[in-house]
């Protein structure tokens, strides 16, 4: 199956309806990560093929669930997942992809002007110390870190009323339990990953 294909299918099975010109720039992204993992080593994952799931389809996973939101914040980003997926699925959507390694963000920048995304801003910094002039309704993480730690770092950071919205594997029964006061799940929700055969689910997180 082509990669274009596993795509396509992909994103009905998830349930996003994407236009022709955004399947372009998933695959233009595909494409760049590809290239760049060769030298800068953004991701384990060396196949283009392997790609498609682990990254894309894993990381779109998360678009149907930002509803109600207008500024998410993707911590600890690496190759930009799940941000650049995200702000390519909701143009409306404003992206920051925040990670402290200068290379990836360098990666990350270069991405952003040639697939021309006008809705992402790049960040090079740690998170505890990123003091931005608006906060976040929606804050994400794929693999940066167990839920307290990236709940405790990056509070600072949520608007009043917002949410986490953290992708995890198998269902992190622990992490939950030593979330930091002031903080409860709203609800852990399994998603299913076109091509994967793995446990995932998404765990939102509110303020009490």
């Amino acid at each position: 199956m082509t990669h274009h294909a596993e795509l396509t299918q992909g994103l009905a099975a998830i349930g996003l309806e994407l236009t022709p010109e955004q399947i372009t720039l998933l695959e233009g992204y595909l494409g760049l990560l590809a290239k760049w993992n060769q030298t800068y080593n953004l991701t384990a994952i060396r196949e283009e093929e392997r790609m498609v799931s682990y990254h894309l389809l894993d990381s779109l996973t998360l678009v149907p669930h930002l509803a109600g939101g207008t500024r998410l914040l993707d911590v600890g980003s690496g190759g930009g997942m799940p941000g650049i997926p995200a702000a390519i699925a909701r143009p409306d959507l404003q992206v920051v992809v925040l990670d402290a390694n200068h290379k990836k963000t360098t990666f990350l920048r270069q991405a952003v002007i040639e697939l021309k995304l006008p809705n992402v801003e790049v960040i090079t910094d740690r998170v505890e110390a990123y003091q931005p002039a608006q906060k976040f309704d929606r804050i994400t993480s794929r693999a940066f870190s167990e839920l307290a730690e990236f709940v405790k770092l990056s509070k600072h950071l949520l608007a009043d009323g917002g949410q986490f919205v953290a992708m995890k594997g198998v269902y992190p029964y622990e992490e939950i339990a030593q979330l930091p006061e002031g903080f409860a799940v709203s609800e852990v929700l399994p998603l299913s990953v076109p091509g994967l055969d793995a446990e995932r689910h998404l765990v939102r997180v509110v303020a009490k």
